[in-house]
């Protein structure tokens, strides 16, 4: 008798890989005579079908990048930092469509940009005689002109448009513009102005907490035009992921774009960190991971972005009121206009489409004469047709609740996942009193817990694309492959929550661990499976999904 916990030799290779044993073949001893070197072995890569290439970047990272950039449009254009960027910004970063356009009209893009003020229109000829205006005294004191203060201590400032103000407006309206409307780009005051304010004019002008915040908000900028750039949605992080594989919409098709920003230790190139890099973060906590090609913020792997999209956007129109409908409601034979029944007798008027018919049995009413109150008119054609049309809309709703109902109840245990692992640390500080197990030996249950935690995030989103998928083989593969998971899943947790008993805490710690490795194994033949499906276009849907082809047949 065989069971989950029993592997195959398959089983123990993944476990323990031949390289990493230092295992050789006994036929690579080179006594044939023949030249090694003609038998090349390719390394594996370490990068797995379901992942995606990605870097990490701190803020001060993506300000290099930007620095790079503005020195690249410097050399070329032959201006200095601040027109540069000012430059930059206005085309959005693209280095590229800028050259272009500064070289056809240098002037036009330094006004248009902000960097420079438009030169004065030439006066039109008149041919009425000049009028001779008398002549204002000299003004001696400086009067403001936003707040028209006339202090003989006021600090006048000005850009290069003479537009001149007192400092204390200046820093006030720079203040407001950047921390009040989150705005970068501070044009002069004065009206019909369109000069910019360049970066080092800015930062004398603000404290240091507001100096910090305008950086922020150019490297934001910065990051918003770059589409093989992200930046980490979770609150006050400030880490960006550079992503170019994912930068295109048709690449969402084929690959989900899970990414880590590195929050708790920035990583190589690959995603790899550290072994300083990992202990921060076990120390400190979770990577912060997200989608970089959708607005979820979240690992939806296995399904693509279009599809998790979808399916949150039925889940937000039907979830609240589905349950309820199926209850309460039934619809109209002819117009199927949902109707609820709270009273009265079995005959039924639409007030829609002024159709009559039964409530039992859903046929017309005619067909019934008087007998409204002892329907038994079960065979007539009408009322089968109806009764069809009755049961189709409601398999339609019994097969999205199905759905529904587990992709939130797994929703519901990751929510759950903090008490979990409590209880857990608990239970290793238990074990650890009780046993001679020490607390590096007792990590078992919390690298159980982890795992369980992926694995349901993973079944979470199996439902969501099992919903969309349409019927045939690859469906039916991908639901056994998913029902294997699940029940993996299910018995992992029965033993993490089963009680602590010092005897058998040996024999727990092997089923734990051996049942956390096959649940590990089962969650990567899931996502190998569904990304190389992906890659090999063997998914077809039963709904529109943008990106791919439209679905042969609707689902219910």
């Amino acid at each position: 008798m065989s069971s989950d916990n029993d592997y195959s030799d398959e089983d123990v290779d993944y476990v323990f890989d031949d390289d990493d044993m230092g295992i050789e073949d006994e036929d690579s001893d080179g006594d044939d005579g023949m030249d090694m070197d003609d038998f090349k072995i390719v390394p594996k890569t370490t990068r797995k079908a379901w992942e995606i290439e990605y870097t990490s970047l701190a803020q001060f990272a993506v300000e290099k990048l930007m620095a790079d950039d503005v020195e690249h449009i410097c050399g070329i254009l032959g201006v200095d930092n601040s027109t540069a960027s000012l430059l930059l910004r206005y085309m959005s970063w693209n280095k590229e469509s800028l050259i272009e356009k500064y070289m056809d009209n240098a002037n036009k893009m330094l006004v248009l940009a902000g960097a420079a003020v438009p030169e004065p229109e030439p006066p039109r000829p008149s041919r009425r005689p000049p009028s001779r205006k008398p002549k204002s005294p000299p003004k001696d004191t400086f009067v403001c002109s936003i707040c028209f203060d006339d202090s003989p201590d006021l600090i006048s400032l000005a850009l290069d448009c003479g537009h001149a103000s007192c400092s204390g407006c200046w820093s006030a309206y720079i203040t407001s513009k950047i921390r009040d409307e989150a705005e970068h780009s501070c044009r002069c005051m004065a009206e019909n102005c369109a000069l910019v304010a360049p970066d080092a004019f800015v930062r004398a002008q603000v404290d240091e907490e507001t100096c910090e915040r305008f950086e922020g908000l150019l490297v934001r900028h910065f990051v918003s035009c770059a589409p093989h750039l992200k930046f980490c949605p979770y609150p006050a992080c400030t880490n960006t992921v550079s992503c170019p594989a994912a930068a295109s919409k048709s690449s969402l098709t084929t690959v989900v774009p899970t990414v880590s920003c590195g929050a708790r230790g920035i990583g190589s190139s690959s995603g790899s960190m550290t072994q300083s890099q990992e202990l921060v973060k076990q120390a400190t906590g979770k990577e912060h991971k997200f989608c970089f090609g959708c607005i979820i913020d979240t690992d939806h792997r296995p399904v693509v972005c279009a599809v998790a999209l979808l399916w949150l956007k039925k889940c937000r129109d039907d979830s609240e009121t589905a349950n309820w409908i199926k209850s309460n409601t039934k619809e109209c034979p002819k117009c199927m206009s949902t109707i609820e029944k709270n009273g009265g007798c079995n005959h039924m008027t639409c007030k829609k489409c002024k159709h009559e018919f039964c409530w039992v049995c859903m046929g017309p009413w005619t067909e019934h004469g008087t007998a409204w109150y002892s329907c038994n008119r079960y065979d007539e054609k009408g009322g089968i047709d109806a009764r069809d049309q009755q049961s189709k809309s409601r398999a339609s709703l019994e097969r999205y609740l199905h759905y529904y109902n587990r992709w939130a109840n797994h929703e519901q245990s990751a929510k759950l996942a903090l008490d979990l692992f409590a209880k857990t640390e608990k239970k290793m500080e238990e074990m650890q009193i009780t046993s001679t197990l020490t607390w590096i030996e007792v990590q078992f249950m919390k690298k159980a817990v982890e795992e369980l935690d992926k694995c349901r995030m993973t079944l979470k989103w199996t439902y969501a694309m099992a919903y969309y998928l349409a019927k045939g083989n690859q469906k039916d593969l991908f639901e056994d492959n998913q029902r294997d998971l699940e029940r993996a899943v299910e018995d992992l947790a029965e033993l993490l929550e089963a009680p602590i008993e010092p005897e058998n805490i040996p024999t727990l710690r092997q089923k734990v661990t051996d049942k956390a490795v096959y649940v590990q194994k089962r969650n990567e033949i899931v996502l190998e499976d569904t990304a190389d499906g992906f890659l090999e276009g063997r998914w077809s849907w039963n709904a529109a999904v943008d990106g791919f082809d439209p679905p042969q047949e609707m689902a219910l």
